[in-house]
């Protein structure tokens, strides 16, 4: 069991550089194609090489503000959910509104949502 702990570990803090590398190893040497090692991959890039550069992005709403019907209203817009499904997500703060979209994408839903009086935040 402590090995399996070890090797865990080991390969929660490698960089993305060797899940690169281990990708390629899986791949030629066993047959694993490198979609089956994204996981690991997504791992090691949260753990951090800070060269790499975030691209995909989650809105989250903080806080409705003053005008939480205006705000319901957007969050129904944005995300095509129903009016109940939009109010629960504004009731609930902080409450994420979409997730792993691309910065452009997530720049323009706080635009909007900011423009009603929410507060927003990108992670």
């Amino acid at each position: 069991m402590a090995e399996l702990k070890d090797f865990a570990e080991q390969l929660v803090n490698l960089t993305v550089k060797e899940v690169n590398e281990l990708a390629t190893i899986l791949k030629d040497e066993y047959g694993i194609e490198p979609a089956a090692a994204v996981a690991v991959a997504g791992g090691a890039a949260a753990g951090g090489d800070a060269a790499e550069a975030q691209t995909e992005f989650d809105v989250v709403l903080k806080d409705a503000g003053s005008s939480k019907l205006k705000v319901v209203k957007a969050v129904k817009e944005l995300t095509g959910l129903g009016l109940k499904e939009a109010k629960g997500l504004v009731d609930e703060v902080p409450s994420n509104i979409k997730e792993g979209v691309s910065k452009e994408e997530a720049e323009g839903i706080k635009a909007s949502l900011e423009e009603v009086g929410a507060a927003v935040e990108l992670k």
